[in-house]
């Protein structure tokens, strides 16, 4: 294929970034709450499989400048003329996308921070809105950088759908709290078709997003040493630490946001942080899952020692989680107050019993589709894994909660900071750890070589 000239690549950048700020305006126009974040991530998600080609399918300046940093950092990129130019091109489509929905329908969005229905004061403030605009942003662009930039992950066919999923991720979550931009073309394309409205958030949103393009280069310079020339040995618990984090905070800002999806938009959480740092950690981001994997026997690269660092640092990630959304909500935690336990009229054996299995499941799937050398898949493991958590969300989140994960227990305990929902958090991590060796036990029946099981036998008989 010749080489694509500027003018084609500026045409895409414009197309892809008005179909997705337009998508925007309309989901948020016709006030589709529960299926808005799916629609404005599919949009983004098959505009970047159409285009990405030809562009690289930015379609949003603070993706377009987590590029230019990460080349001048010494990594792949995008020089800073590119990166000048499409940033232009992506907000002269997001402005017109904005005034294309409001002269279709005359509907105007108001930026800023959104009412928040927990807590206490009524509405968030900017600095809380702002945060979840970092933090999102920041999970968009590493998850660019390292699913569709990075060296390593080169040819993959499953990054549009990691780099869609994002949306989904922050959407329903934080999207609770700040509206859910995590790009300038969005915020600024707003600001414009509805100036009249009075004062703006524009510039404070635009330089939050940035920070967090900012801050995902950083990341995905500490976590790819190798992409630029460097070398580096902490990379695989800093990638624990960050996909953790990141799923924790999804878990507590849907919670708290009282969000309609909030299964769906946890699991996608997972998936993409599994994209962006499977090839780095194993992506476990759950110590259950680091249990299961050791017992199992099936991953010689992970000692015990190394496997008691991953959940150390599972845990720490959780709990910084913890305090982030708790901060974010000032500390009014409603739905969190009283810890994990059995949800309305259920029992704790039935919640003890709902953890195990729904644990199992997840813990089996990453043996079987991302582990076992007989049936993992190199491509479709993230979207199986992430998709226990929707299976399991949905099915006892009414029962038990659904955590499945002793860093979600202890980043909810973390997060109340009280003496009963530290020990619910400790009871919970023991019914998970149960599920994983159950995983690791079925998984050793189920996967192991005829020649093992008989050896295997042999150790056992006297």
């Amino acid at each position: 294929m010749g080489e694509v000239s500027l003018v084609s690549k500026c045409v895409a950048e414009f197309v892809g970034t008005f179909l997705l700020v337009l998508t925007v305006g309309l989901n948020v126009e016709f006030n589709q709450g529960v299926w808005g974040g799916v629609s404005i991530a599919s949009v983004l998600m098959v505009s970047i499989y159409a285009f990405g080609g030809i562009s690289g399918a930015n379609f949003n300046p603070a993706v377009s400048v987590t590029l230019g940093i990460s080349a001048a950092l010494g990594g792949p990129g995008m020089d800073w003329k590119t990166v000048g130019i499409y940033c232009v091109v992506q907000l002269a489509a997001g402005i017109s996308a904005a005034h294309a929905y409001v002269g279709l329908f005359g509907g105007v969005i108001n930026l800023g921070p959104t009412p928040a229905f927990v807590h206490l004061s009524g509405d968030h403030d900017l600095v809380s809105a702002g945060v979840c605009e970092l933090l999102y942003t920041f999970m968009l662009c590493f998850v660019v950088l390292n699913c569709a930039v990075s060296k390593k992950t080169s040819g993959n066919q499953y990054f549009g759908m990691a780099i869609g999923f994002v949306i989904i991720a922050g959407a329903y979550g934080a999207g609770a709290v700040s509206g859910g931009c995590f790009n300038p073309a969005v915020a600024v394309g707003i600001d414009f078709s509805g100036a009249h409205l009075g004062s703006s958030t524009c510039l404070a949103y635009v330089a939050f997003q940035l920070a967090g393009a900012a801050l995902a280069a950083v990341m995905f310079m500490l976590v790819r040493p190798g992409d630029f020339g460097k070398e580096g040995a902490g990379a695989p618990l800093l990638s624990e630490f960050l996909g953790t984090y990141i799923l924790v905070l999804t878990v507590g800002l849907n919670v708290l946001g009282n969000s309609p999806a909030g299964a769906f938009s946890i699991a996608a959480s997972l998936m993409c942080m599994i994209y962006a740092l499977g090839d780095i950690s194993g992506a476990h981001f759950n110590p259950a899952v680091t249990v299961a994997i050791l017992a199992s026997g099936m991953c010689p690269d992970l000692s015990p020692v190394q496997a008691g660092k991953y959940i150390v640092t599972q845990i720490i990630g959780g709990v910084c989680a913890g305090f982030t959304y708790s901060a974010i909500y000032s500390g009014a935690l409603r739905p969190l107050d009283s810890g994990l336990g059995p949800v309305g009229s259920h029992s704790w054996s039935e919640a003890a019993v709902a953890e195990i299995v729904f644990t199992f499941v997840l813990c089996l799937v990453v043996l079987c589709a991302a582990v076992s050398e007989k049936t993992k898949t190199t491509q479709m493991f993230g979207l199986a894994i992430g998709s226990c958590v929707t299976v399991g969300g949905f099915a006892i989140g009414g029962i038990s909660g659904g955590s499945l994960n002793p860093a979600v227990s202890f980043g909810i305990a973390a997060a109340t900071l009280k003496p009963a929902a530290i020990s619910a958090a400790a009871a919970y991590a023991g019914l998970e750890i149960v599920g994983a060796g159950l995983a690791a036990g079925v998984t050793k029946v189920t996967h192991m070589d005829a020649g093992e099981k008989n050896e295997k036998l042999k150790k056992l008989l006297p």
